[in-house]
């Protein structure tokens, strides 16, 4: 990544903090994003909350649609990654 791009993905991040209802996110994501960018990138985070929570592949699929590659690099962040998803999982705490 050059020094510009780099600077172009601070500038969304400080622009997400921004951010301060769920309707807020709402409205910036419709608009910066496609409707399949949003559902990808949410589906990513739940496969990141079921595996989380013990599930295996499988189940996983099985409850979220998604192919094994994204449930694998899903896997892979969560286990090796910069603990971004860690950040925001949901555990079960039974």
């Amino acid at each position: 990544m050059n020094e510009l791009e780099k600077q172009y993905c601070e500038n969304l991040y400080k622009a997400i903090l921004k951010l301060e209802t769920v309707e807020d996110c709402r409205k910036f994501f419709e608009d910066i994003c496609t409707i399949k960018e949003v559902l990808d990138i949410s589906q990513r985070l739940e496969v990141a909350n079921l595996l989380s929570n013990g599930k295996n592949y499988q189940e996983v699929s099985k409850a979220t649609g998604a192919s094994t590659a994204t449930i694998s690099r899903v896997s892979r962040c969560l286990n090796y990654g910069s603990g971004g998803y860690k950040l925001v999982v949901k555990k079960d705490e039974d």
